[in-house]
């Protein structure tokens, strides 16, 4: 034990990192030095238990996969409280409003909380109220939407569409009748692509709600009809992936700088290798989104995320998406997450296509408005930006 105290506190607090979080409660009350180590809130060893935490739960899709201690985590005072604008962000919604005790947050915290957890399109609901108000009504009407066909408190669902044309329009339905395959069929037929396949991506997922891109994947006789956008959405222009020959589990990711998941370095290790473009144009153009904050599958983006979850990328280059290319619209809309979203329901491939609007739990929509696409992809360059139907004129 001397050995141990003798040791530099960034050291110590880099162990107890390793600890679970039940472990870690017990050591932070051993001596007075290791309470100081673990209630500092630069060092701060609980950060990765506890998206430990999260992660495991995200990937089993339980909540109950959370170590039973995490629940009244709040009480304790070794714990910074700067850990729960995490939890806060990423923690499963029955979770947080049925069995944890909440802590006493600053407003500032509440803020944090809900622009890193919620679309910015969402902010709308605020009003009068404080942002732990906000925050707590907001996880309601998740839940209950993810658990019901209840419109009630959103009777139209905005959507965006953007087009060939390099402008995009915000459209709305109503939310009773809302059935995103339904209206973007109507939108093929108007654009005379009605007998063409509709081809769907998930662009990234949040903890509440994922974004989907409808489009038309085909080898154009022309570059008249081609979506450059849809493509720059859905493949930031300089980022990509690769399979490293020696190693199946290594993934080159074409930057300039390596990166890590945020959720902790023991997941992904992953290093970006972009040319023709610089690190100086590069961090110009991108940054990791934080607000809001991904969940585990996309926890890079816009950057390459492994693990199987992001399918933006079919191929590379030439061979990307079987050399097709994107045609007319692309429409972007934002599912609820249910308890049953996930489930395999199709036998066509997972995560994309007729998988992720088909099934159990895939049918509640959030309105996506102009500034939730500022958030997933600020780098789109669009022409025009028309409220409504039309050409903007």
């Amino acid at each position: 034990m001397h050995g141990f105290d003798a040791l530099p506190v960034e050291l110590i607090a880099d162990i107890l990192g390793e600890l679970d979080v039940s472990s870690l409660i017990t050591v932070s009350y051993l001596s007075r030095r290791l309470h100081t180590i673990s209630s500092d809130n630069s060092l701060n060893p609980w950060r990765r238990p506890i998206l430990r935490n999260l992660h495991a739960a995200y990937l089993s899709q339980d909540a109950a996969s959370y170590e039973p201690c995490l629940k009244h985590l709040s009480v304790r005072t070794t714990v910074p409280r700067q850990n729960w604008v995490e939890i806060l962000s990423l923690a499963k919604t029955e979770w947080l409003l049925f069995q944890a005790t909440l802590p006493n947050l600053k407003a500032s915290e509440w803020e944090e909380a809900f622009k890193r957890r919620f679309l910015p399109g969402w902010e709308r609901w605020k009003k009068d109220t404080s942002w732990k108000e906000v925050f707590m009504k907001m996880l309601h009407r998740v839940w209950h939407r993810s658990h019901s066909s209840c419109t009630s408190d959103e009777a139209w669902t905005k959507y965006i569409t953007i087009n060939r044309t390099g402008t995009a329009n915000e459209l709305e339905a109503s939310s009773r009748n809302y059935n995103p395959v339904t209206i973007f069929n109507e939108f093929k037929l108007q654009n005379n692509l009605a007998h063409m396949q509709t081809h769907i991506r998930l662009v990234v997922e949040f903890a509440d709600v994922r974004i989907l891109a409808f489009g038309v994947l085909h080898k154009p006789r022309s570059t008249f009809r081609i979506n450059r956008n849809a493509r720059i959405l859905l493949h930031p222009p300089g980022v990509e992936k690769d399979v490293c020959d020696d190693d199946p589990e290594c993934i080159e990711w074409r930057s300039t700088r390596s990166t890590q998941s945020s959720y902790s370095s023991d997941h992904v290790h992953a290093e970006q290798v972009v040319a023709p473009y610089t690190q100086a144009n590069l961090n110009q153009m991108y940054r990791r989104l934080v607000r809001p904050l991904p969940a585990a599958s996309h926890a890079n983006y816009p950057f390459y995320t492994p693990g199987g979850g992001d399918k933006r990328w079919f191929g590379m280059g030439e061979n990307e998406e079987g050399g097709r290319k994107w045609m007319g619209g692309l429409m972007l809309t934002a599912q609820i997450l249910g308890p049953h979203t996930k489930e395999p329901f199709t036998d066509g491939p997972r995560l994309q296509d007729m998988d992720l609007v088909i099934g159990a739990g895939r049918s509640q929509y959030a309105s996506f408005t102009w500034a939730d696409l500022d958030a997933i992809a600020p780098w789109l360059e669009l022409t025009k930006r028309i409220d409504g139907p039309g050409l903007g004129h």
